[in-house]
C-alpha cells in the first residue's frame, strides 16, 4: 500500500488542529479491539453490528458465519464501512474506514490470519482453517478482507476531521473526495 493522501478538512477541525498521520491512524485501527461494521441490507437499509477483527497485509480482516446477515448483505453489496474509536465526546479519536469486503480463499493467509487472531485475542479464538475460510466453534465462517479506499479520523481536544484517500488498486489513481461530515 502507498501512503495515502492526507488532508485535514477545515471546515470540522477547530483552530491549531493538525491532519494525523496514517501511520498513527493506522496503528489505531490494527490496535483496536472491537470494530462496528456496516453493510447494506438487500432492501437498501443499513446493518451495523459490532465485531473482532485484525489488520493484516495493510487490510482489516474479520469473519462472519455463511448464513449470517452480514455474509447475506455482503453478497448482494459488497460496500462497507468499519469503525472504531473512544465513546466519548471530548477525549479521543474515532475512525472510519470506507472500501469493498473480499472473501479471502488463499490457503496461507487464513493461517497467517488465524494467527493474527490468537495473537490479538487469545487461544479462544483460534480458528481451524478450511477450503473457503475458518471453522470454529460456530462452524464454517467467511473470512473478509477490506483494503481502506478512503478513511477518516476524527480528533476530539481540539476537534479535528483528518482524511486519507488511497490509490485504487491497479487503477494508480486516487478515491473520489467525498465529504466526511
Amino acid at each position: 500500500m502507498t501512503d495515502p493522501i492526507t488532508e485535514l478538512d477545515e471546515r470540522y477541525s477547530e483552530p491549531g488542529a493538525f491532519p494525523v498521520s496514517w501511520e498513527w491512524a493506522r496503528d489505531l485501527v490494527r490496535d483496536a479491539e472491537i470494530y462496528w461494521l456496516s453493510t447494506v441490507r438487500p432492501d437498501g437499509r443499513p446493518h451495523v453490528t459490532p465485531l473482532i477483527g485484525v489488520w493484516v497485509d495493510d487490510a482489516w480482516h474479520f469473519c462472519t458465519g455463511a448464513g449470517e446477515r452480514k455474509a447475506a448483505n455482503l453478497d448482494g453489496n459488497p460496500a462497507v464501512a468499519v469503525t472504531t474509536g473512544a465513546n466519548v465526546y471530548a477525549q479521543g479519536f474515532d475512525m472510519v474506514l470506507e472500501g469493498t469486503a473480499a472473501v479471502v480463499s488463499d490457503n496461507d493467509l487464513l493461517h497467517r490470519l488465524a494467527d493474527a487472531y490468537v495473537a490479538k485475542y487469545g487461544r479462544q479464538w483460534r480458528f481451524e482453517v478450511t477450503a473457503g475460510g475458518f471453522k470454529g466453534g460456530g462452524g464454517l465462517a467467511r473470512v473478509y478482507r477490506v483494503a481502506p479506499v478512503t478513511g477518516f479520523g476524527f480528533g476530539k481536544g481540539p476537534f479535528s476531521q483528518t482524511r486519507w484517500r488511497f490509490s485504487s488498486p491497479g487503477s494508480g489513481a486516487s478515491a473520489p473526495a467525498d465529504g466526511g461530515d
